[in-house]
């Protein structure tokens, strides 16, 4: 779906581009620039996930309609909820009530503490032999996402169907793409960071966010909206993890939500 004569954004019906512990998750909008998909380990534009207290929902099949609409291309992609993450230590799924614990504790202190990060990074989780697996699961429900793609711009709406909001904790929508590619961060608050220091999981105050290449040929841009709390993120670590992204987080109660992503890039 072309931006411009160089940039455009693409949309798989199945689980492409394979990439390391992503490989079999579902993406939304990959944006592509003089032919090279962006995206690197990013789960794209627009990619649901649900927290429950006691597991993550993600979604490993989709169904997918394109149609275009008064001159604009229109996308909806159903992403049924149908797969949860599990730590493993090296291939053993952790059942241990104990040990869930522990990473739990560990996940809140990358999230919360900047100061404990460098310690928990996840490059030193795999080499103590934990590891991220992705499983099927009873399907949580579904979020119908619909993508309205005009010149530079996409407007994004979500419709979220749980079939349990017991234990229900946050819906999450995800916009990221590669780390290798979007090196730059932004804000309305003047604020400009550049690799290491956009940090792995920080919230955004600003009314606005960018990410760009280091050189803002090509970027997105997202916008604060209300009852949604944006957050920033980035993680390059080696040939293991490569995204970054803006993404949103939904309370518990929340069925619908849109939003809108600006996509830009310059010739040269």
């Amino acid at each position: 779906m072309p931006i411009s004569g160089f940039l455009s954004l693409r949309l798989y019906s199945d689980t492409r581009p394979h990439f390391k512990h992503i490989t079999r998750l579902q993406k939304g909008l990959i944006v592509v620039y003089r032919g090279t998909e962006l995206v690197g380990e990013g789960a794209g534009f627009g990619v649901p996930v649900a927290r429950y207290k006691n597991r993550t929902y993600f979604s490993r099949s989709s169904k997918v309609r394109v149609f275009e609409e008064h001159n604009c291309t229109k996308v909806v992609k159903q992403f049924n909820l149908d797969t949860i993450h599990e730590l493993r230590f090296r291939k053993t799924k952790i059942e241990n009530r104990t040990m869930r614990t522990v990473a739990r504790r560990l996940a809140e202190l990358y999230e919360k503490h900047k100061h404990w990060r460098r310690i928990i990074q996840q490059g030193f989780l795999n080499r103590l032999g934990m590891r991220d697996a992705f499983v099927p699961a009873e399907p949580a429900g579904r979020v119908t996402m619909t993508y309205r793609i005009e010149p530079s711009h996409v407007h994004v709406e979500a419709d979220i169907k749980l079939s349990s909001k017991d234990r229900l904790q946050k819906v999450c929508i995800l916009n990221e793409q590669g780390s290798k590619y979007f090196r730059k961060y932004c804000d309305s608050k003047g604020q400009v960071l550049l690799d290491r220091h956009i940090g792995a999981w920080d919230y955004v105050e600003a009314d606005w966010a960018r990410i760009t290449s280091e050189s803002g040929q090509v970027g997105f841009c997202v916008w604060k909206v209300d009852d949604a709390t944006l957050y920033r993120g980035r993680e390059s670590t080696g040939s293991d993890y490569d995204w970054i992204g803006l993404d949103y987080e939904l309370g518990p109660e929340r069925t619908r939500f849109e939003y809108d992503i600006e996509v830009f890039g310059k010739a040269n």
